[in-house]
């Protein structure tokens, strides 16, 4: 497996070349790690790269122009060992992915993928530009699904640990169905609060699931510390919040789509959230990962 490491004087990260996956944050001052550590036996997996779905496709394929397309569950870029390193300089890293004959059978549009990691003094920037190298309109979705550990100290629990919201939110989570699918129901989550507490039951049904927040950053803080991690996504209008039950992560996840409804009628272009991208054109979204100690 191939990892590419960058650092400026705040931070030092770690990328895996499969899936452009960012799998280490670390700070040159304490050496204090900030990301989940991928344990197996939990879930695998740091900060899955979620494209061109995000989620659960209903019955394991969408319909597009009278044909079936098997996109897997969020996405082809997740663990993809095509994903190719393409750039890198000592603060910031750039990895590609690009439409072959395989992709076609399963996703009918030609697309060039680029996610770049740049370190900007105790920040990420993780910036995303996607091409439509077609000459029809291209349907996609783009997210991202970073996992950071907590409780982050030897001697702390994970309900020391909160999620502040940049603004006072009243909000729903809409509970999944069966495969992973977005139900009908909303279970209150929020009501005029800047403050979701953890807990190791409060993902019992999975992910919480925001669709009309005001904020734009959410912040990981310990009531008994210090450090927090703070994601910036304004360019992301969908925000979800996960952790596998009584793990010691919690993954706070800004979205441009989401996964499919129980009662999807499996057309792609009907997909909630689903973007337009005109043929020839560029598509361009980020968000920021700030650490402080």
């Amino acid at each position: 497996m191939m990892i590419f490491e960058i650092q400026n004087d705040k931070l030092r990260i770690a990328v895996k070349q499969a899936g452009a996956e960012l799998c280490m944050i670390r700070s040159v001052r304490t050496s204090q790690d900030y990301m989940w550590d991928g344990n197996p036996e939990v879930w695998g997996s740091t900060s899955p790269v979620l494209f061109p779905v995000i989620g659960a496709i209903k019955n394991g394929f969408v319909k597009y122009e009278g044909k079936e397309y098997a996109i897997p569950r969020h996405g082809f870029v997740r663990n993809n060992e095509k994903v190719r390193q393409v750039e890198q300089t000592e603060t910031s890293i750039s990895f590609g992915l690009e439409y072959d004959e395989e992709f076609l059978k399963i996703y009918p549009f030609c697309f060039s993928f680029l996610i770049t990691y740049t370190l900007v003094d105790n920040s990420i920037v993780v910036s995303h530009k996607i091409v439509n190298l077609g000459e029809e309109a291209m349907l996609f979705s783009l997210g991202a699904h970073p996992a950071f550990k907590c409780p982050l100290n030897e001697g702390e629990k994970y309900e020391d640990y909160y999620l502040e919201f940049e603004q006072k939110e009243t909000d729903s989570t809409w509970l999944l169905a069966d495969g992973g699918l977005v139900g009908n129901e909303r279970k209150p989550i929020l009501e005029n609060t800047d403050r979701l507490h953890l807990n190791g039951n409060l993902f019992d049904f999975d992910a919480l699931i925001f669709k009309n927040l005001k904020s734009n950053k959410v912040t990981l803080r310990n009531s008994k510390g210090s450090n927090a991690v703070a994601v910036e996504f304004a360019d992301f209008p969908y925000l979800g919040v996960w952790a596998k039950p009584h793990a010691d992560f919690v993954c706070i996840e800004p979205w441009l789509g989401i996964a499919d409804s129980s009662d999807s009628d499996q057309q792609l272009n009907h997909k909630e959230g689903i973007l337009t991208l005109a043929g020839g054109k560029t598509f361009e979204a980020s968000y920021t990962i700030t650490i402080s100690e």
